[in-house]
């Protein structure tokens, strides 16, 4: 099984770094979370929860945001891919600048040099020009951009369809075979 750090920044959608903690813990893939300031604030606002509370009910292991020294935030640690689970425009900016002030940066800059898989699902709307350049910029450097923009073809029923949607386009490029949400097959127009 893999070994995950999930990141939630400041970004409206801290649901969705809630679900996709839920999901690899689920399926036993070890996961350290990691919640800036602004994150728990998001949590707490959005979700009525706390990233204690969500790491007690997962089994993720809780790291201090503050602290660089963690294993997140190590070349030599095994860590399979660094997620930033909604990615804020600050975070994405510090990124794009090669700012590591926190351990979520760190994480995410130490992926980039180690050619580990690095994923950030920004929020944002609309998106600033400055924006689009930074996530310009990290998608040169292999980041994947998944932006947290839900697809409708699988017809969607709830509000947890649509966050799955996005986990599962996540999942997918971790390599992960965990099916959340139904798939494209192109049948499903008859022309």
């Amino acid at each position: 099984m893999g070994d995950y750090v999930v990141c939630i920044s400041g970004a409206s959608g801290a649901i969705y770094g809630i679900r996709l903690v839920e999901v690899l813990t689920s399926h036993n893939h070890a996961v350290r979370l990691v919640v800036s300031d602004s994150g728990r604030l998001t949590l707490l606002h959005e979700c009525n929860t706390t990233p204690e509370e969500v790491a007690a009910r997962t089994g993720a292991f809780l790291e201090d945001a503050e602290n660089v020294a963690a294993k997140s935030a190590s070349g030599s640690a095994k860590i399979d891919a660094v997620v930033v689970c909604p990615c804020s425009g600050t975070t994405i900016g510090k990124l794009a600048a090669g700012i590591s002030d926190n351990l979520i940066t760190r994480s995410a800059i130490v992926a980039m040099k180690e050619r580990r898989k690095l994923i950030i699902v920004p929020r944002e709307a609309p998106y600033a020009t400055v924006h689009l350049e930074n996530l310009t910029k990290l998608s040169s450097w292999d980041t994947i951009i998944i932006p947290a923009s839900p697809g409708f073809y699988h017809h969607p029923k709830t509000i947890d369809d649509l966050i799955d949607f996005i986990i599962a386009r996540i999942l997918d490029h971790l390599g992960l075979g965990i099916e959340l949400s139904e798939r494209w097959t192109g049948d499903e127009i008859d022309v």
